[in-house]
């Protein structure tokens, strides 16, 4: 059986899992699959929780053998790697490599784990924490991708661009992507700026802290259902470049066994457990950090299995987003914590954070400069508990998509084909243009199978 590494409600028999050690071996898998006529799916880090990765009974290729460094241009900070890479070899490769004098860096990346594979976060689309960033889009030049029947094709905004619209944020149903070329940034030293905040002063903080200069940021709220505080009084912590280096600053920090102390004090005792985060990140006020070791994470894989121990069941935590204009934010926040106090849910972790619009892809999620509020959720592992959380997250969505906001496709397959349509218009024409694109199936997923059932019964 195979599973996704968060949320693990995605067990799915496991069929074939190819795993080719070089690109050669991997044009030659999916080559011997189209002679027998055999539909894939790509596997990263498994990461994602809709099951967009996993192809049940199916063949899955893993990609984990494809992690190369292939070129790079520092004149241009222009990098090309394997699909297959994790963001921590990238980035000890990009600090050893002796030709990087200029300190080329990543922009951004999925924040709270590292071990994500670019292919599947091209794959998703995803972003992190930038204050004025478009999505992971954004920073891919080009791609090298690999369609059903093992032929390879070059794509980029000016070389087959209807493709590389299709392919970002496209759940790797249109082939499998061999390299990518990454659009680097320089190496910044940032100076973090800390304060408590409520939503209906959010927005404009925010504002005035992309006026004052910072490029990063982020606002965690609250989890609390039982206080006055929940998804309103949180800590606004953004990034201002300045000179000097990180290495000037001492540094306060959470370490593996402070962070497993929060989450299980988020299970049994959030309110204590938000006055310590509070307290903690209020004293790193005026600390300095790299651009890019601001957005390193911290793997705390397992840490679930205490919790369950003292909880007396099995659980995990399951995120979700959900985006609305940002003039809408503090009225989605007081709306989403009446949501969640009627569904009894219980939220472990939120916060808030900005999003530019995305023109480039095709299944754009970011279809607006979005305020994209995220929250995990804990789900028992029974019928019940995950009826309760399917509920909850359905009520989610309807409060964004009322205020005219969205969602993210990525972490579940709860959504109803009303709020699917509602939330992604295009949904429709994506599924055609997958059709066209692999008239013979030839890439699929369980995520994909659900949809298409979904659409073809309406």
């Amino acid at each position: 059986m195979l599973n996704d590494v968060h949320s693990r409600l995605n067990p799915t028999p496991a069929g074939t899992v190819l795993r080719p050690p070089s690109l050669l071996a991997a044009i030659r898998c999916v080559q011997d699959c189209a002679r027998r006529g055999r539909p894939l799916a790509a596997i990263g880090a498994r990461h994602a929780m809709g099951g967009q990765q996993f192809l049940s009974s199916g063949c899955m290729l893993d990609t984990s053998g494809l992690d190369r460094v292939v070129g790079f241009d520092p004149q241009r900070g222009l990098i090309t790697v394997e699909a297959g890479i994790r963001w921590p070899a990238l980035l000890q490769w990009l600090a050893r490599y002796p030709g990087n004098r200029a300190g080329w860096t990543i922009r951004q990346k999925q924040t709270g784990a590292d071990d994500f594979s670019l292919g599947g976060a091209l794959a998703s689309n995803i972003h992190g924490r930038g204050l004025a960033f478009v999505p992971f889009v954004d920073d891919v030049e080009s791609i090298e991708l690999l369609d059903g029947q093992g032929r390879l094709s070059t794509a980029s905004r000016h070389e087959n661009p209807e493709l590389f619209a299709l392919v970002a944020g496209g759940y790797g149903l249109f082939g499998l992507v061999l390299r990518l070329t990454l659009r680097l940034v320089r190496r910044r030293t940032l100076r973090r700026e800390v304060r408590l905040t409520r939503a209906a002063r959010l927005a404009g903080d925010f504002e005035a802290a992309i006026a004052a200069g910072c490029t990063y940021g982020d606002f965690q709220f609250s989890v609390d259902p039982g206080g006055d505080d929940f998804l309103d009084l949180g800590i606004l912590s953004c990034y201002r470049p300045v000179a000097g280096t990180a290495a000037d600053s001492p540094q306060r920090q959470l370490h593996r066994e402070d962070v497993a102390r929060l989450l299980h004090l988020a299970h049994t005792d959030p309110a204590l457990a938000f006055d310590e985060y509070a307290t903690f990140y209020l004293a790193t006020d005026g600390q300095r950090y790299d651009s890019d070791a601001q957005q390193i994470g911290l793997d705390l894989g397992g840490y679930h299995d205490a919790i369950d121990a003292s909880a007396g069941h099995r659980g995990s935590e399951m995120i979700t987003e959900l985006y609305v204009p940002r003039a809408a934010l503090a009225g989605f926040l007081a709306a989403a914590a009446d949501s969640l106090r009627r569904h009894r849910a219980q939220p472990i972790y939120g916060t808030v954070r900005l999003i530019e619009r995305d023109t480039a892809s095709m299944l754009a999620w970011a279809r607006e400069p979005w305020a994209c509020v995220v929250l995990n959720l804990h789900v028992r592992h029974d019928p019940a508990g995950i009826a309760a959380a399917r509920a909850a997250f359905r009520a989610l969505i309807d409060d964004a998509v009322e205020r005219g906001g969205s969602y993210y496709l990525t972490y579940h397959r709860w959504a109803t084909r009303t709020q699917v349509e509602a939330a992604h218009p295009r949904f429709a024409e994506f599924l055609r243009a997958k059709r066209a694109f692999d008239p013979d199936g030839r890439w699929s997923s369980d995520w994909y199978r659900h949809h298409r059932a979904m659409f073809e019964e309406g």
